[in-house]
């Protein structure tokens, strides 16, 4: 998806599954197969309805499917390659601008958080402030798999939902 490029729900409606792929595959992260799946559900009535179709495609996946779209998301505060989407909403709140401090906490947490999980953090960052996160990082990194897993899968359906406001405002 080419953000910041919008669309109407009407527009989404009348593509064909590819353009409807390419428009808003991305809005899950380098997961263009949930909208391709979400596209048989059309017409959409407006963008939370959409959003319901794709959640529910999330958590009908597989476990292994879901640990895959959890790790293609990237670390916070990482200054590797990510998807547009994730490089505006990390600086959104200053994630691409932090003090070698900051950046060596935040790298600190995010290694400590993988090796305890085997994935990467997740969080709707458009939600929280940098103090907000590293409080998250802390209080999540008390928590067992299952719950952690289910509380990565809920923080990706919200940046979901984010975005898609983004891309499809009412």
């Amino acid at each position: 998806m080419s953000l910041p490029l919008t669309y109407t729900i009407d527009m989404l409606n009348q593509m064909s599954k590819v353009e409807f792929t390419e428009s808003i595959g991305s809005i899950f992260e380098h997961t263009p197969e949930i909208a391709f799946e979400a596209w048989r559900s059309r017409p959409f009535t407006d963008v939370q309805s959409l959003h319901q179709v794709m959640a529910a495609i999330v958590l009908k996946m597989s476990d292994p499917e879901q640990i895959k779209l959890i790790c293609a998301h990237p670390d916070l505060g990482s200054k590797f390659k990510m998807a547009e989407a994730s490089v505006q909403e990390q600086s959104t709140i200053g994630l691409d601008r932090l003090s070698a401090i900051e950046y060596d906490r935040f790298q600190y947490l995010n290694q400590a958080y993988k090796d305890k999980f085997a994935f990467p953090f997740i969080i709707a960052v458009r939600n929280h402030t940098k103090e907000s996160i590293l409080a998250a990082f802390e209080q999540r990194l008390q928590n067992n798999l299952e719950v952690e897993k289910k509380q990565a899968i809920a923080e990706i359906i919200e940046i979901a939902r984010l975005r898609l406001i983004l891309a499809v405002p009412n």
